[in-house]
């Protein structure tokens, strides 16, 4: 059985010199519709209690690129600053909505992006190869096809990160083929509680422990020497700015090796069980402990649970999100028996009620595990129906 889904491919982008150019001044232009927007809509709301709508600033939009001031808004796409719009617009649906936290202004000194949708973009063939076409954008830029592309792409996002390389991102539509179950039409279910942790980043309740890679450790070292040659240059200088991109490909690198393993795990899970159970961490929250703020931000137990979410969705499983005050390590998986909080440096300890011995990680997943089979099976014996999340379908 199939349905179709929406993925993003990504792929590795080489402009030309006067490519990089117009590049430049399209993400300056980008940058500078997203500010002005969001600044025209916080004035207008907070000075004359006026709510714009995406349909206004298009047509205040229209007018700037009139004014003498600003009339180089013109000498670029179009439709790339209309998906700004777009892009602030939504941006202000997930902070009602609850997804986010209020829209911020976008700076220079971050990823620098442009989207482009219908007949700004396409793909093209020259000399043999295909190329990327953007609107007036000078000649084709070269692309490394590291795989196929399932259909025509809706829409594409190119950026520039930090270490200066360029990424392209197309949207298309694809067959999903859903998973069948692990026991078959008709068999039990396959239940896996997983516990997110620092010094095992992953903790099966089948007892299994996936080791934390320490992505960001293992680099330390490097990206230390490397920092340390960043300071003695002069900063805004050439040399500066060329060390300034090797710590930044040092950043890159950890980033591609953490995003490389997750999908890997997360894969492994979705093939592996029916339904998957973890639990709603509070990362902000967490990160304010200073002793752990750096391990938590590098482990990424957001990504993984953002991927665990897409991929139950494409492939038919199920992931239930437990509430953040479900005493999952407070209590015991044998008897049920809610033992107290307990210190971090805990790691395993006997239960005063039944004498069952427990490491703390395990003993986590195994009750995760069990609520999830509750939720699914018999969801009325939660009592609280907003406590747990249920995404997808098993």
């Amino acid at each position: 059985m199939t349905h179709e889904i929406k993925r993003t491919y990504r792929y590795r982008l080489y402009p030309g010199e006067a490519q990089k150019a117009e590049l430049a001044r399209t993400f300056g232009c980008s940058r500078w519709v997203y500010n002005w927007a969001l600044e025209t809509k916080t004035k207008a709301y907070y000075q004359d209690g006026e709510s714009l709508s995406f349909t206004d600033l298009s047509g205040r939009l229209t007018d700037k690129k009139r004014e003498e001031e600003t009339e180089w808004l013109s000498e670029v796409s179009a439709v790339m600053l209309q998906q700004s719009l777009r892009n602030l617009n939504q941006a202000f649906t997930n902070f009602f909505e609850g997804r986010a936290e209020y829209p911020s202004f976008k700076s220079k000194k971050g990823d620098q992006t442009a989207r482009y949708v219908g007949t700004a973009f396409d793909i093209r063939e020259e000399n043999g190869k295909r190329k990327l076409r953007l609107s007036k954008m000078p000649g084709l830029i070269n692309i490394r096809w590291s795989r196929e592309l399932p259909s025509d792409p809706s829409s594409c996002t190119v950026t520039k990160n930090a270490a200066g390389q360029y990424h392209v991102c197309f949207v298309c539509t694809e067959e999903a083929h859903l998973l069948p179950r692990i026991n078959g039409e008709g068999g039990d279910l396959e239940f896996v509680g997983v516990d997110l942790g620092i010094e095992s980043l992953v903790t099966l309740s089948t007892g299994e422990k996936v080791g934390n890679p320490r992505w960001f450790e293992n680099e330390q070292e490097r990206l230390r020497r490397e920092q340390q040659k960043l300071s003695r240059k002069e900063k805004g200088s050439n040399n500066w700015e060329r060390q300034r991109k090797r710590v930044a490909k040092v950043h890159q690198r950890i980033q591609g090796r953490r995003r490389d393993f997750i999908e890997k795990l997360t894969t492994r899970l979705v093939e592996k069980f029916d339904v998957i159970v973890v639990e709603d961490l509070s990362v902000k929250n967490m990160q304010q402990n200073g002793n752990l703020a750096r391990h938590i931000t590098q482990a990424g137990w957001s990504q993984i649970v953002r991927r665990l979410r897409d991929k139950c969705e494409w492939y038919g499983r199920t992931l239930v999100i437990a509430d953040k005050w479900f005493p999952s390590s407070q209590r015991c998986s044998e008897c049920g028996h809610v033992d107290g909080e307990k210190p971090l440096e805990v790691r395993s300890w006997t239960y005063s009620e039944c004498d069952a011995e427990h490491d703390r990680d395990i003993n986590a997943a195994k009750n995760l595990s069990r609520v999830g089979q509750t939720r699914i099976q018999a969801p009325g014996d939660l009592g609280k129906p907003d406590a747990f999340e249920v995404v997808g379908s098993g």
